[in-house]
């Protein structure tokens, strides 16, 4: 069958007005650093969902202890790219892919080759099954040095994840960067009041899930080639948002 170029372009345009018509859909994967707020973890995803608007919806796929190994040999993938599969008729798949805090640990025994290997083979997945990959640099941990700084002892992690984005060609966020600058600016005390308990400075409780689920919301707009058609999708409380941009402490109430 044959088609005239000039029929092409009207086609295409009509190809777009049809995706740009369907709300947004997020399926976030991740560890504990992603996932609900629980006795065992609690992350950024809910925070994060809750800017969603106009018709958008998500669901949080994170699990504690996580890696990038443990969540596809359980039902947890699987899970993901059904939903994908399932929600794309009707909506704009995207799975945002965040792991690092487990896949790091001595016991986990996976390097970081791997690992990178591994992230590329979940997005590649992502994309057969319908759906838009977006990589995610782990959250970082709130531990100080003795100079104030965070220690950031997640920084191979970072580098693979956007190295991973890099080669397949697909759009990562730079959590890790963009949380270290925050907590960084807002200082020890202060990062210790979004801990899901007094020690834990790895987990978020529900109001640090609000503030760092804003700071994902807001590299999800500004910092991808994908930004300008999730933004109608996701709206992050102004008060909260100025807050991040800004450096400056808040803390929500839930």
């Amino acid at each position: 069958m044959f088609a005239s170029a000039s029929a092409i372009p009207n086609v295409q345009n009509e190809v777009r007005d049809c995706h740009a018509r369907k709300p947004a859909a997020f399926y976030l994967a991740g560890d504990s650093t992603t996932a609900a707020q629980s006795a065992g973890g609690g992350g950024w995803g809910i925070g994060f969902l809750k800017t969603l608007v106009n018709g958008a919806t998500g669901i949080d796929f994170g699990h504690n202890g996580a890696t990038t190994v443990s969540f596809v040999a359980g039902a947890d993938w699987p899970s993901v790219l059904d939903a994908v599969s399932r929600s794309k008729v009707d909506f704009v798949p995207y799975v945002t892919i965040q792991f690092g805090h487990n896949d790091q640990k001595a016991a986990a025994n996976i390097s970081i080759d791997q690992f990178t290997t591994n992230l590329k083979n979940m997005a590649s997945q992502v994309i057969a099954a319908g759906g838009t990959p977006i990589l995610v640099t782990s959250l970082s941990r709130r531990n100080y040095n003795s100079s104030g700084l965070i220690t950031e002892d997640l920084a191979p992690q970072r580098a693979a994840t956007i190295a991973a984005a890099t080669s397949m060609n697909v759009s990562y966020i730079d959590l890790n960067a963009a949380s270290i600058k925050y907590l960084n600016s807002i200082g020890s005390a202060k990062a210790d009041t979004y801990n899901l308990v007094a020690t834990d400075r790895t987990h978020l409780n529900a109001a640090g899930s609000v503030v760092f689920g804003t700071m994902v919301s807001w590299l999800l707009e500004t910092t991808i080639s994908e930004g300008k058609d999730i933004s109608g999708y996701t709206q992050a409380n102004r008060t909260i948002l100025d807050a991040v941009k800004a450096g400056a402490y808040i803390l929500p109430t839930v």
